[in-house]
């Protein structure tokens, strides 16, 4: 099929959420050029330690939250800034997509409010928004588990046999549980991913892929009212009052940019706006990724695996496989690490000492870019070192939160480059782990695409390369989510007939490539088995001392929590 074009060389927009920030992009229809873009910072960055308009107040460990006025200013300052940046007329704009951060979850009222925005809530931590890294729902998700193997639920083999606390089922049992009163003013339990078009076009549409990957939907139905009420007595009714809404399909349009957002953004009135969708999924169209066994890692704070298969299979630890999850036709499934580029920041930041944040700047260079240049020039295992990628939990294979760092072999003589390259590493046994998963189950992974803000970083490309011995590509665009957004945006507004015609034509052109060296595929499968070792004897039950700790943490930190929630 040909692209079906009007003479005014339309372009769309696409917004793509983080976790830090939003990046809109200008985008040609006819081609997929980018034409500009701009980024704009959440002032509220990620809440963890107090209640923003509170801070009396103090978070537990586990926390994440955000505010959803950051979002908004998102539409009123980076998409205006990103058509002045492209130098175009927003008259020839026809559609804006946005894909988000997932699980992240917003408690409204039956008009989009978020509740924080409510009088009389704005000092009440569960009245923000979850953040997808809000991982203190573990103990729910625990109990979820456990019910369903106990039942044998049906839909748990589509999660890989285990449910994470990072998504709406456990979240939103901790709210009931922690704050009921809450609970009952919300009227709906809301993706961000969704309510961030409903602010865009008026409508509220429940998007095919969070429902699938993150809600429990399969099949048509979610989780029974008797398996919630279960759970909690008060949770009965959770799917039908506050949950169940009618489910857009990827690609369509939700509605058409009301006159509010209109003014907001400087675009259009009436154009289309896409469903949503979160910022891992979008990019597979991005890198033309649409067809089986094509892997794509989105690498930034976390990493979200995603791929398109032809068959159905039971693989343990993903985080989900869904019909049409990706694109229609195929079976989307998701894997992820909870933490990457988290992890190298938070080394950065505490385990750095200032002589080489110095050094560094003497050079004029980053630290990240200091201390990638002094650990490449290391032999593979001279740092004599092993490190396990649990530092903000384990998503897959293990789907446990209450996981944490661990690194072995320290010694006087460890130096902070021997560390940062251990942690490298230990990212890329945590992804060879989840590419392995896959083959073992009968889900072949043929390519490796890499997409996001750290494949910039040539020494953690080829570490990844040599690690999983697969032939590793780049996107070139490193607006990749954005990108994938906003061919969403030109199939609603109907510029195509599908995500795979509208790939073919807008996706991205590949960047570098990274080929497995032997010797060095050879040097990364022995320190593989020592991290599989310590895998399995901290995370399948050998020795639960993370779980003990985190209990000991959850128990001297409750009060705060309490004293904020009776506040």
């Amino acid at each position: 099929m040909t692209a079906i074009l009007d003479p005014s060389d339309s372009c769309v927009i696409g917004v793509d959420y983080g976790t830090l920030s939003g990046r809109a992009v200008v985008v040609r229809v006819s081609d997929g050029k980018e034409l500009g873009s701009a980024v704009h910072e959440y002032p509220h960055a990620v809440v963890t330690d107090a209640v923003p308009s509170a801070p009396e107040i103090r978070l537990p460990a586990d926390w994440a939250l955000q505010v959803p006025e950051d979002y908004r200013e998102v539409l009123r300052r980076a998409v205006p800034a990103a058509v002045a940046a492209a130098g175009i007329d927003p008259a020839r704009v026809v559609g804006i997509a946005t894909d988000f951060t997932a699980c992240t979850m917003v408690p409204v009222k039956a008009d989009g409010t978020p509740l924080n925005e409510v009088p009389g809530f704005a000092d009440r931590p569960h009245a923000y928004v979850k953040l997808w890294r809000h991982h203190a729902a573990q103990p729910q998700a625990d109990r979820i588990n456990a019910l369903a193997v106990e039942r044998g639920e049906a839909w748990l083999p589509r999660y890989g046999g285990l449910i994470s606390s990072e998504w709406e089922f456990a979240k939103a049992l901790q709210l009931l549980e922690d704050d009921p009163e809450v609970y009952t003013v919300m009227d709906r339990w809301v993706e961000a991913a969704d309510w961030i078009v409903w602010q865009l076009c008026g409508n509220y549409i429940r998007n095919a892929c969070t429902a699938g990957y993150k809600g429990i939907y399969q099949d048509g139905t979610y989780p029974s009212e008797d398996f919630l009420a279960s759970l909690n007595p008060d949770f009965k009714g959770f799917v039908s009052t506050k949950l169940d809404h009618i489910i857009g399909r990827l690609g369509d349009a939700a509605g058409y940019l009301t006159k509010e957002a209109a003014a907001w953004t400087g675009l259009p009135e009436g154009i289309a706006v896409a469903v949503g969708n979160v910022d891992a999924h979008v990019t597979a169209p991005a890198a033309n990724a649409v067809e089986p066994g094509q892997l794509v890692a989105i690498m930034g704070t976390s990493t979200c695996h995603v791929m398109n298969s032809d068959v159905l299979r039971e693989v343990p630890g993903m985080c989900g496989v869904v019909g049409g999850g990706i694109v229609d036709g195929l079976w989307g499934y998701e894997a992820g690490q909870s933490g990457v580029g988290d992890i190298f920041a938070w080394f950065t930041k505490n385990g750095v000492p200032p002589e080489y944040h110095h050094a560094a700047a003497e050079k004029g260079v980053g630290i990240h870019e200091y201390l990638t240049e002094l650990a490449s020039t290391q032999e593979i295992g001279e740092h004599g070192l092993i490190a396990l990628d649990w530092h903000s939990g384990n998503r897959s294979v293990l789907v446990d939160h209450e996981l944490s760092g661990v690194i072995v072999g320290q010694t006087l003589a460890t130096k902070p480059e021997d560390t940062y390259r251990a942690l490298l590493e230990a990212t890329a046994f945590g992804t060879r782990t989840i590419v392995d998963a896959f083959r073992d189950s009968g889900v072949p992974v043929t390519e490796f695409i890499v997409a996001g803000g750290l494949l910039k970083n040539k020494l953690l490309m080829q570490i990844y390369a040599d690690v999983t011995g697969l032939r590793l590509s780049t996107i070139g665009s490193t607006q990749a989510p954005a990108l994938g957004s906003a061919i969403h945006a030109a199939v609603a507004a109907g510029k195509y007939h599908d995500i795979r015609e509208a790939a073919a034509a807008m996706a991205s052109a590949p960047g570098a490539v990274y080929t497995p060296i032997p010797e060095n595929v050879a040097a990364y499968d022995e320190l593989f088995a020592e991290y599989r070792t310590l895998h399995d004897y901290f995370g399948r039950g050998t020795n639960d001392v993370m779980h003990r700790l985190k209990a000991i943490q959850r128990n001297a930190t409750a009060p705060r929590l309490a004293a904020g929630v009776s506040a």
